[in-house]
């Protein structure tokens, strides 16, 4: 994923957070290995986080920062800045497509960009989290350094558009929010057709709905699309990151064995197909895999 050139991005989008705290949330090494499993591309952080203490606010707490102007080329190579034009992006995208396809107007939410430990609405969360969308609070929290752990531990090849459909994953958990589907979903279950394993999906196919636009949808602002057509290559290591956070795959590298009962975000296989279905020109109705007789 390449930003078309001339693009410009304001500050003020992204807030800075948990910069240089340790690690404070409770329950010891076992407790961070459960959320890295659970919570990888935006499950319920309340089942993990409720509970653990806030994290320690070091000196200068409550003075925000946030991320500054950034240009497409800054962009392009700087994963903060990256971050803040694919969420103005999504932000453009949803403004206009949610509204038309759901009859809810788009409402911005908070994104945070943190390391080391943060609090949030949902409690306290450590880098070893990964990113994640919190309900009471409605906002996206982002540590950029799970993009390395993806690519290491799990692996990812990685690369802009890899990073790209994360965030756009944790945007679909909030465009669910909104509209009430989080809402009427079980999601403390488990299993291969489960409301949680569904909630992942549909997330994972309203993220292929916007990453498929990016390169036609303009920005407001300048008139320039937000993205340079998606190369094949691109598009593969978009999808090869939806794979590597299968549940049947992550289960095989952290536990040895597949246990189905024990899915909560759908198998690689399935990860793949329903961000495919949304970029390959899905609408919302495509991405309902709540009421999907087949996932």
């Amino acid at each position: 994923m390449t930003f078309s050139e001339g693009g410009q991005f304001e500050g003020g989008r992204v807030r800075r957070g948990g910069r240089g705290r340790g690690i404070a949330v409770g329950g010891g090494i076992g407790t961070i290995l459960v959320a890295v499993v659970v919570m990888l591309l935006g499950g319920d952080p309340s089942q993990i986080l409720q509970g653990q203490p806030a994290a320690p606010q070091g000196a200068g707490a409550g003075q925000e920062q946030y991320v500054g102007d950034c240009t497409a080329d800054q962009a392009n190579t700087d994963r903060e800045c990256r971050l803040s034009a694919t969420v103005q992006f999504l932000d453009a995208y949803w403004a206009r497509v949610l509204p038309q396809q759901a009859q809810v107007e788009y409402v911005e939410p908070p994104v945070e960009s943190f390391s080391g430990s943060t609090s949030t609405g949902c409690g306290a969360a450590s880098s070893a989290t990964g990113p994640f969308y919190c309900p009471p609070d409605q906002t996206i929290y982002m540590d950029l350094t799970f993009f390395d752990l993806l690519q290491s531990q799990f692996g990812a090849e990685g690369g802009p558009l890899a990073e790209a459909y994360v965030t756009a994953h944790e945007m679909g958990h909030h465009i669910q929010n909104v509209t009430g589907v989080m809402d009427a979903a079980d999601r403390r279950d488990s299993g291969p057709e489960s409301d949680s394993v569904r909630l992942e999906l549909m997330a994972d196919c309203l993220a292929g709905m916007a990453i498929g636009s990016g390169a036609s949808e303009r920005d407001p602002d300048t008139g320039l699309t937000f993205f340079d057509p998606i190369t094949e290559e691109q598009l593969r290591q978009a999808l090869d990151a939806a794979a590597a956070v299968g549940d049947d795959h992550i289960q095989q590298q952290t536990q040895g064995q597949i246990n189905p009962e024990g899915f909560t975000h759908g198998t690689s296989d399935q990860r793949v197909r329903w961000f495919t279905i949304g970029y390959n020109g899905g609408t919302m109705a495509d991405c309902d895999a709540m009421s999907a007789e087949s996932l």
